[in-house]
C-alpha cells in the first residue's frame, strides 16, 4: 500500500528550462530494510538507489514501461539492483545484504567502500524489441555523483543528483529522500551559474529532511529564485508484483529433469523472490502438477 508520506514532486522552473524531482522515501527505504534484513550501509545504498529509481521511473510514458538501475562493484556488497515503473512502484535488492564496514573518513556510512569500483547500468524497457541500455564507470560509488555523471555522459542532460539515507541508532531508517535537477536546452548561462551557487550552499538532503523540509519546501528553497511551478505529486512505495503463479512459471521453465529431481528429494521446496524476499513454498504434490504442466508444454 502507498504511504501517506512518501511521495515525489515534479516541478519546472526558469520557464521550463529547469526540470526537477524531489522525493521523500523514508517508508520505502524502511520497507526494503525490513524485507531484506539489511545492514545499515546496505540500507543506505539501497535507499539511495530506490529514491533515484523512483524519480526516474515517473518520467516513463507508459504504465508497462520499466527502468532498472544496476550497480556492480568489486567491494564487499558486490552490487545492487532497483526497478521502477511510472506509477511510483519501486523494488530492489542488494547482493550481500549483511555487509558491515566501519564509517568512512568523514564518519558517514561507507557506501562507496561497500560498492567499490565498477559499473552503473541504466536499462529502460519501453516495450520495444530491445531495451535501451546506458553504462558508465562508477565515479565515486556514492550513487548520486555516479548518476550525475551518467546523465551528463550517457544522456547528454546536465543534472544535479542528491540522495541520502539517515539511520536511527536502532538501525531503522530515520530519513530518506533526494532530488534530481536537470537543465533543458536553451537555458541561459547566468541561470546555470546562479543555480550552481545555490546548490553549492545547500546542506545534505538528509539534513534538510531532518530539519522538517518536505519535497514541496525543497522546491521553494532550492528553485524559489527561478519561478518554480509544481506539476505533479506522486505517491511512492516499495512494491513487488511477484506471485505464486509467476514462481510456478519459473519452476516449469527449469525443465522436466530439474522438477523430477525436486520431486525425488521428497521434501517441500521454498523459492524466494530476489526483489522483495517473499517466500513461496511448494510441496511434492504441487511439484508433480508442475511437472505434468511442463510435460504437456
Amino acid at each position: 500500500m502507498y504511504s501517506d508520506n512518501d511521495h515525489i514532486i515534479t516541478a519546472t522552473a526558469a520557464e521550463g528550462r529547469i526540470r526537477a524531482f524531489f522525493a521523500l522515501t523514508k517508508e520505502t527505504a524502511e520497507t526494503a530494510r525490513k524485507a531484506h534484513n539489511l545492514s545499515p550501509v546496505a540500507t543506505a545504498a539501497l535507499g539511495r538507489l530506490l529514491t533515484a529509481g523512483a524519480m526516474m521511473g515517473i518520467t516513463l510514458k507508459n504504465e508497462d514501461d520499466l527502468v532498472t538501475l544496476q550497480i556492480n562493484g568489486d567491494g564487499p556488497m558486490r552490487g545492487l539492483t532497483v526497478t521502477a515503473d511510472n506509477d511510483g512502484n519501486v523494488k530492489g535488492y542488494v547482493k550481500v545484504p549483511d555487509v558491515l564496514l566501519p564509517p568512512n573518513a568523514v564518519g558517514k556510512l561507507d557506501v562507496g567502500g561497500a560498492i567499490g569500483r565498477g559499473m552503473l547500468s541504466v536499462i529502460r524497457d519501453m516495450g520495444l524489441k530491445d531495451p535501451y541500455i546506458g553504462q558508465v564507470e562508477l565515479q565515486t560509488s556514492e550513487i548520486a555523483e555516479d548518476l550525475t555523471y551518467y546523465f551528463s555522459v550517457s544522456e547528454q542532460t546536465p543534472s544535479a543528483v542528491s540522495l541520502g539515507v539517515l539511520m536511527e541508532k536502532n538501525n531503522t531508517v530515520k530519513q530518506s529522500g533526494g532530488f534530481m535537477i536537470q537543465l533543458m536546452p536553451g537555458i541561459e548561462d547566468d541561470v546555470v551559474d546562479k543555480l550552481e551557487r545555490k546548490l553549492e550552499e545547500l546542506p545534505s538532503v538528509t539534513t534538510m529532511l531532518d530539519n522538517g523540509d518536505t519535497p514541496e519546501a525543497m522546491v521553494k528553497g532550492i528553485l524559489g529564485d527561478f519561478n518554480p511551478e509544481i506539476l505533479d505529486r506522486r505517491p511512492v512505495r516499495f512494491f513487488c508484483k511477484c506471485s505464486k503463479q509467476r514462481v510456478e512459471k519459473a519452476l516449469i521453465s527449469t525443465g522436466r529433469a530439474e522438477l523430477q529431481s525436486m520431486i525425488d528429494d521428497g521434501k517441500p521446496i521454498e523459492v524466494k523472490c530476489q526483489f522483495c524476499n517473499k517466500a513461496y513454498s511448494f510441496d511434492t504434490g504441487e511439484l508433480e502438477h508442475l511437472l505434468a504442466a511442463a510435460t504437456e508444454g
